[in-house]
């Protein structure tokens, strides 16, 4: 009984914790009442788009702001850009954050962006197919539409549209409806205004910013975070006009696009014609960090040196800094404050401790539900400590499964993510689909290694565990109890305080009838793989310390465990990031080619820390249980909702 009372102690504290960071995190991003934000959709064909709005309580009728469109990049939501939001509304202008198409609530598929059936291989306009860089592709639909990202539906025809019929329809995935639908907003001054992206929205950025060029709302400046630029000649200059344009590369670029599909971001990238032409100068004359033109006649250019890699451009200060005086050049906004006082990130790392805070809670949770008459028989006694391995087959079999994880990473997860023949009208996620190519052969291998696991056991006389159905049954319902208080509390918050649990990036989302759809396809695989993944590292792997009580045992244990889970791909984290740091470049780009370099190498950032916290819960409810199926489970589960519920689909 005291272990309940203490068990719910710590639920109230930790979900009151919650809250309480929640409640600060909004009074930022409200900025202490002087900012209303709220959501809405916009109407297109085959569904809708869903936006969220940041309005200064001092921009009205009779006193119109400026405004500014933002646009994520691929993987992300409106949230993720939400420092520059925040940032520019606390500064007076009007800001509209997009759900792009395939992403966020909205409704309608990355389909919608359009596909053709050749592709580019180096940056546009400085293809030919006499040396192959302009070359004819086929297979899934997904995989035509993933490799058309940089192709915008202002080229010409030469990029946008092939010989069967298919054109890249809307390269702004939405964008360009979004901003028109900002510019009639009556407390908004349409003749200031601007658009800035990430990565896949810079390609929207550029696709807003022609499909308006030359009207009354042309956008008066564009910043790119993580940009690619293209020749003059890939679209017809006289009709399209790009007013101060802002580009902010980073160093350590994990997309080779981004920068000119060289190894390494250096001042030799500023030498070429690509760079120095944008710039308006050159060869000689280009540098980092150097506005060239002026604001006057829209002439205004530069290329901000960022020191950090892709994914954390959105909330780089420097990079802030660099684009909030950009756009007070070119829109004069209204409120003057010191562009290097930012207390945006702030506002995430109170998100990240609240989501923290909520997926701890599950812990005394559990607790309190396994004394209860319903769950007590979910607990059971440890395996015997007979086949417990040891010595060199503790370490052959631990660097035998860290580097089947590791070195199938990027080849599955890239194979998955386009080309794996999926029914591709229920196999909707991108990356999602990715993962389940992994997923896949790990499970096959699991299946083998189990065999041949269990035939040793029973010439060795071992006695195998017992599987219990109305245990597994039981976990599984104790399982998604758990998760459950974390969709309960994310409700909650996206309801009252227009935030979710994540930090920076999509973690955990509420579901629309697309992505909960989406969940039910894609959770029987996640579940297999957990339920087999969980089993081999906790039953077959033990180590002494799993029968050991205390706080230092569970962390050697917890170690030992996270090393075997996330090990594999802890290897790749450093073949890829130790040459890019020593100029060398991306270990993927420089080892396997540009193919498998990019986006899954660029997710090892979010995914790392999910199984750190996995391995955590892992090694908890399996030491508590005597079994891997609750953990196995609830990892599912999470793993599961962050894949269909915060990524793309098509």
């Amino acid at each position: 009984m005291k272990k309940t009372k203490r068990s719910f102690v710590v639920l109230i504290v930790l979900l009151l914790l919650s809250c309480g960071l929640m409640f600060a995190a909004d009074r930022i991003q409200r900025d202490n009442g002087r900012i209303e934000i709220s959501d809405g959709t916009i109407p297109v064909d085959e569904g809708f788009m869903t936006y969220k709005l940041y309005r200064p309580k001092d921009a009205t009728a009779s006193n119109k702001a400026p405004a500014v469109l933002l646009l994520h990049g691929y993987q992300n939501d409106h949230e993720t850009c939400a420092a520059y939001a925040i940032e520019l509304a606390r500064r007076g202008a009007v800001v509209l954050c997009l759900d792009e198409y395939g992403h966020g609530s909205t409704t309608v598929g990355l389909l919608k962006r359009g596909y053709v059936d050749h592709k580019v291989s180096v940056n546009y306009g400085n293809d030919s197919e006499a040396d192959g860089t302009y070359s004819s592709i086929g297979s899934t639909i997904r995989y035509r539409i993933l490799m058309n990202f940089s192709n915008l539906s202002f080229f010409n025809d030469h990029y946008s549209k092939d010989d069967h019929g298919n054109a890249i329809t809307d390269s702004s995935c939405g964008g360009s409806i979004a901003y028109e639908y900002l510019s009639k907003l009556d407390y908004v001054d349409a003749s200031r205004m601007a658009v800035s992206g990430h990565s896949m929205g810079t390609w929207s950025s550029w696709s807003v910013a022609a499909a308006w060029s030359g009207t009354a709302i042309e956008p008066k400046a564009i910043v790119l975070q993580c940009g690619e630029l293209f020749t003059d000649d890939v679209y017809d200059t006289s009709k399209y006009h790009f007013n101060n344009v802002l580009l902010l590369q980073a160093k350590y670029d994990e997309f080779s696009y981004f920068r000119d599909y060289q190894l390494n971001v250096t001042d030799n990238l500023l030498k070429t014609p690509l760079r120095y032409e944008f710039l308006g100068t050159t060869a000689d004359m280009a540098a980092w960090n150097t506005t060239y033109g002026t604001f006057n006649d829209g002439s205004a250019r530069r290329i901000e040196l960022l020191n950090t890699n892709h994914r954390l451009t959105t909330h780089h200060l420097h990079g802030l800094e660099t684009a909030l005086d950009w756009l007070d050049s070119a829109l004069e906004l209204p409120n003057d404050f010191d562009h290097s006082q930012i207390n945006a990130k702030i506002k995430e790392y109170l998100v990240l401790g609240a989501m923290l805070a909520v997926l701890f809670a599950m812990f005394p949770l559990m607790n309190i539900l396994l004394e209860t008459k319903l769950f007590k028989n979910v607990v059971q006694e440890l395996p015997s400590k007979e086949g417990m391995l040891k010595g060199r087959s503790r370490v052959s079999g631990t660097l035998i499964t860290m580097l089947l994880s590791g070195l199938s990473f990027p080849f599955m997860t890239q194979l998955g993510h386009a080309l794996l023949p999926l029914p591709e009208n229920i196999f909707r996620m991108t990356v999602g689909n990715g993962f389940l190519s992994w997923y896949l052969l790990l499970i096959l291998i699991m299946c083998i290694s189990n065999l041949i696991t269990s035939a040793k056991n029973k010439k060795a006389g071992i006695e195998k565990e017992r599987f219990s159905f109305p245990v597994w049954l039981l976990s599984l319902l104790l399982a998604f109890y758990a998760v459950a208080m974390v969709y309960l509390m994310n409700f909650l918050y996206s309801r009252i305080f227009d935030l979710d649990l994540r930090f920076i990036w999509p973690f955990f989302r509420e579901f629309n009838s697309i992505r909960i759809v989406q969940f039910a396809v894609y959770i029987p695989f996640f579940a297999l793989f957990y339920l087999l993944n969980n089993s081999k590292v906790m039953r077959d792997m033990r180590i002494r310390s799993t029968y050991e009580k205390g706080v230092s045992a569970f962390l050697r244990n917890w170690l030992y465990n996270f090393l075997l889970m996330a090990g594999g791909v802890l290897l790749i984290v450093l073949l890829e990031y130790i040459p890019f740091f020593l100029g060398i470049g991306p270990g993927a780009d420089v080892l396997f080619g540009s193919t498998f370099g990019g986006p899954f190498m660029s997710i090892l950032i979010l995914f790392v820390p999910q199984v750190l916290f996995f391995s955590v819960l892992c090694t908890w409810c399996y030491r508590k249980t005597g079994r891997a199926y609750t953990g196995a489970l609830i990892a599912a589960m999470l793993a599961c909702w962050i894949v269909t519920g915060g990524s793309s689909f098509v």
